[in-house]
């Protein structure tokens, strides 16, 4: 959702429920050079929080990070967290973008959940329908309005200019997913209170979803499997994972029933993909996000499904020296939103 455009100078900012991260990158073309980056947690957890408190502490936390990872822009594309934007596919008859966005405006009440009027909507064609000729695939995206003001504000208190908004799905997609792969690949962004799950093909989005898992999930699984305390659990579910021989797999039976809620709501989404588009083969899945260094979770998600399952890179489209690369791929998992953020064209 462009603001401005024709802004090369900018930076991504990812805001989460426990931190902030900004990516700037530079030069020109499509695999830019990695120019600055850093991370600051949210005090209490609460980047997701309304309370003017807390969205104080987010300013403030913003303010520490420019400071902390010496960003040198105040222009910023920010991310819109999955809960609170709606991102689908729509079918449509085939007609130009002019009668397109005419017909969206006509029609935004039956695709969006809240009133047109209170929404920013954004749109792009991503292709022929799979099933009918004469129509076409539309990529829709909508926030409420308030929630984007409030977000806007908040970033211009500080001397910050947002150029854009954008989904984290559609940030997710440009960072992990090869530029060069056509086949389909399913991106699980498993975060601290929810996983967001993307099927892209092309380039695009075709599936997108937050499943309300994540981290804190599976370890609540262990705090309350076990009656352990929550650093002690944290400890033991990123230390042992789904290893079944270590703590005589206490670990794992602890936390595989949570682990097999997200693993349906996965199943779920590869048939409903397979079932809209019955020519297309799912490649791969990609993790990213906390849990996916949990010890043998890739494992077990790939066979589950009998799908390759590779461990995200969101540096991959970036450039860096050699001798940061150990640096960079150990913050891998927490910077793909930032660093797809920060790959936008602006």
């Amino acid at each position: 959702m462009g603001i401005l455009s024709g802004v090369s100078d900018f930076f991504g900012l990812d805001i989460g429920t426990t931190a902030v991260r900004a990516v700037q990158l530079k030069g020109p073309g499509p695999n830019k050079a990695l120019d600055r980056y850093g991370e600051v947690e949210i005090p209490g957890n609460t980047g997701m929080s309304d309370a003017k408190a807390d969205m104080q502490k987010v300013i403030q936390t913003v303010s520490q990070l420019i400071k902390k990872a010496g960003i040198s822009t105040k222009n910023v594309a920010v991310n819109l967290p999955s809960h609170r934007v709606l991102t689908t596919v729509i079918e449509l008859d085939k007609m130009s973008p002019a009668d397109l966005a005419k017909t969206i405006q006509y029609q935004a009440e039956s695709f969006i959940p809240t009133p047109p009027a209170q929404s920013k909507i954004d749109w792009a064609i991503i292709g022929d329908s799979p099933k009918d000729s004469h129509k076409m695939e539309v990529l829709l995206s909508s926030v409420p309005n308030e929630f984007a003001e409030m977000r806007l504000q908040m970033l211009e208190s500080i001397g910050l200019n947002v150029i854009a908004f954008e989904p984290d799905s559609m940030a997710l997609t440009r960072a992990i997913i090869p530029t060069d792969t056509a086949a389909p690949q399913m991106v699980l962004d498993i975060g601290s209170n929810a996983t967001d799950l993307v099927i892209a093909s092309g380039g695009a989005p075709r599936l997108t979803r937050a499943i309300p898992t994540g981290t804190q999930t599976i370890i609540r699984s262990a705090i309350n499997g076990l009656s352990i305390d929550p650093a002690q659990a944290q400890q033991f579910v990123f230390k042992f994972g789904l290893s079944k021989d270590k703590l005589d797999g206490q670990i794992y039976h602890a936390i595989i029933g949570t682990i097999d809620i997200l693993m349906g709501e996965i199943e779920k989404s590869i048939k409903y993909f397979g079932g809209r588009y019955p020519n297309a083969q799912l490649d791969r899945i990609i993790v990213t996000g906390g849990a996916s260094s949990l010890p043998e979770l890739p494992l077990y998600i790939a066979n589950r499904f009998g799908i390759n399952v590779e461990i995200g890179n969101a540096w991959r489209n970036v450039t860096y020296p050699g001798d940061r690369q150990n640096e960079l791929l150990a913050v891998s998992n927490h910077f793909a939103v930032a660093v797809g953020l920060a790959e936008r064209s602006a």
